[in-house]
């Protein structure tokens, strides 16, 4: 398995499936190989960013080819794949068929699951609910999206992490927004500490059309042209910050992680292997413009109104 600070990026200009293949071939290799991660027989969960039913069209998701060559590889290694998430909106089948892969995971012997069955687990002082599916995992792949967030200037490789968060009927997330969102540094803490007793083995990041502006939905799609993994999600979060010439040591999450002794000291430096570039490949890459972390009463019972109509839909077009 590759040091902490070892980042692997790959330049991959399109979503085309034989160049996917290629570039995650790369930028796994630089780290040792699949193997180095992944043992037969293990039960692997996949953790793509999945967030509301919606077309690869618009990059809020991880690209349906970019989750299906991660689940590709880990089944070649004799692997047992599972692709689950809850997202804020729908579901994970109904996200991965919005995508176009779902038939295609299913054809391949993946597991399509809603990460929910929360169980209670102290994270950062709170009584968090993760999902059991997440905590029984053998192996833990987590697979972002990057994109420029409206409420946390940015979000590369922690953040994902956040959606094994179950519990109240679907809404817990939007439940700690409202409790903690108050404070930005405890709301930080919590992510990271999601992260960090989650403990996945693999970060791979899918910038290769990325999110500007108002992500994580509202965005507009952005070619940056790269993946990038590694071991060490701070790790992952300093290379993408460079990326695009983000001061790393603006990112909410970031702050929180180094006041939490958590990933690569800022001290260190990253090491990067493969496809190396000089300075920001998207210097003028367009941050988001910040809104309140904080969700209110309002907001929350509207995402409730929103999810149970997109369920219902959902339910609807399956029985035709």
């Amino acid at each position: 398995m590759a040091d902490a600070n070892v980042v692997s990026v790959s330049r991959c200009e399109s979503y085309e499936a034989e160049r996917i293949w290629a570039a995650l071939c790369r930028l796994i290799d630089n780290l040792g190989g699949i193997s180095s991660f992944i043992r037969p027989g293990r039960r692997v969960l996949i953790k793509p960013n999945l967030i509301v039913p919606k077309p690869p069209q618009i990059p809020a998701q991880t690209h349906p080819e970019v989750v299906f060559a991660v689940a590709r590889m880990v089944k070649e290694t004799g692997a047992h794949v599972i692709i689950g998430d809850s997202p804020a909106w729908g579901n994970t089948r109904a996200c991965l068929h919005a995508l176009g892969v779902d038939e295609r995971l299913l054809r391949l012997g993946a597991q399509i699951v809603q990460l929910d069955q929360p169980v209670r687990t102290n994270i950062d002082g709170a009584r968090v609910g993760l999902s059991r599916v997440a905590l029984e995992a053998d192996i833990i792949i987590n697979l972002p999206k990057f994109k420029a967030h409206q409420q946390l200037g940015a979000t590369f490789a922690l953040k994902n992490m956040y959606g094994c968060v179950c519990g109240l009927g679907g809404k817990e997330k939007a439940y700690w927004h409202f409790l903690r969102g108050h404070k930005q540094e405890a709301f930080c803490r919590m992510i990271v500490g999601v992260y960090r007793r989650l403990a996945p083995v693999l970060t791979i990041i899918d910038g290769i059309i990325a999110m500007e502006g108002q992500g994580p939905i509202n965005g507009r799609p952005r070619p940056l042209g790269y993946l990038v993994a590694g071991a060490d999600p701070v790790a992952c979060e300093r290379l993408c910050c460079q990326l695009v010439g983000f001061d790393p040591n603006t990112l909410p999450l970031l702050q929180a992680a180094a006041k939490m002794g958590f990933g690569l000291p800022a001290s260190e430096p990253v090491q990067i292997v493969g496809d190396r570039f000089d300075g920001p490949v998207c210097p003028d890459f367009l941050p988001a413009v910040q809104t309140p972390l904080r969700f209110s009463l309002p907001r929350v019972f509207k995402s409730i109104t929103r999810q149970l109509f997109i369920l219902m839909k959902s339910a609807l077009s399956g029985r035709h």
